[in-house]
């Protein structure tokens, strides 16, 4: 029971750090070259926009939860007589 934790703890961690390090990966739906094959017909692909890379979920999720904690926290006050980039809060 310890080892399978242990294992999918470094397996999250792993792929956390592959996230951070490497945020974008080759488009699965286009398999990386941008433009798909329709009815002889090529079109640029829907899901990377013919960019050919895509964001990772794990990146994604981490972007997501940035932003939730960044709009649910304020803005730290300064004081007006002491610092020099004091602004007024609304």
């Amino acid at each position: 029971m310890g080892f399978a934790s242990l294992a999918l703890l470094l397996a999250a961690v792993g792929y956390a750090v592959l996230c951070a390090v490497q945020p974008f990966a080759p488009c699965r739906k286009c398999s990386g070259i941008g433009v798909r094959q329709a009815r002889r017909k090529v079109k640029l692909c829907r899901r990377c926009h013919g960019q050919r890379y895509r964001l990772r979920i794990g990146r994604r999720l981490l972007n997501t939860g940035r932003d939730i904690h960044r709009a649910g926290t304020r803005r730290p006050h300064y004081d007006r007589h002491t610092d020099r980039e004091f602004i007024e809060w609304p």
